[in-house]
């Protein structure tokens, strides 16, 4: 896995939201370390990793913040939506009532985030046996469709389905951005050379 210090030519900032306990975190430390750690430990406020990933013919620096799901930490976390290009929505397969609160986490993205962020639904847990589901993919499919967003199931704990989420949500926060330039409408500037990187990778932005 390459360092995130590497030169890159563009870098992407993401969200990862959704209620507590689906497995944010679980997500984050599989795609930025390739590491799964059974222990629970909820996120308090926002943390946030980077790992370098080639989009195409573009090498992209993937700076991901883990937000809290927790309802007194929302002011917080809402502070963030809009300096992201893009977010992945997560709900648990086997917890119904984090897949009823993704409408209320879509409009938390579309009233604080940016007009053109990218945004993916993903369910995560999807290494459960059948019977521990409370949620089908065709549901997730289905209410990816109406809210007219890519899908992905993923397993944390396997590494299955995780890199393909973050390389969608890259593809298409890029081509939002790239639609924004044309239109001279704002969105991410993917023609300017990268920032010096200074100081730690983590910093707030």
């Amino acid at each position: 896995m390459a360092d995130a210090g590497d030169d890159f030519d563009i870098e992407l900032k993401f969200l990862l939201v959704g209620d507590s306990g689906v497995g944010k975190t679980c997500i984050l430390l599989r795609f930025c370390d390739d590491a799964f750690h059974d222990t629970f430990i909820t996120t308090i406020g926002i943390d946030s990793k980077t790992r370098m990933l080639d989009v195409g013919s573009r090498k992209a620096r993937i700076r991901v913040w883990d937000t809290a799901g927790q309802e007194r930490f929302r002011t917080l976390s809402t502070s963030y939506f809009r300096k992201a290009q893009g977010a992945l929505m997560v709900y648990d397969v086997s917890e119904r009532s984090s897949f009823d609160s993704i409408s209320r986490w879509l409009y938390q993205l579309q009233e604080h985030g940016d007009s053109h962020s990218a945004i993916a639904l993903v369910g995560n847990k999807a290494d459960l046996p059948e019977a521990s589901r409370k949620v089908s993919t065709a549901e997730g499919r289905e209410l990816a469709e109406e809210m007219g967003l890519p899908f992905f199931e993923v397993s944390a704990k396997a590494g299955a389905g995780v890199e393909a989420a973050f390389l969608g949500l890259s593809e298409l926060a890029i081509k939002k951005g790239e639609a924004a330039i044309a239109g001279a409408d704002g969105g991410i500037d993917l023609a300017a050379p990268p920032q010096p990187k200074k100081g730690c990778a983590c910093a707030v932005m």
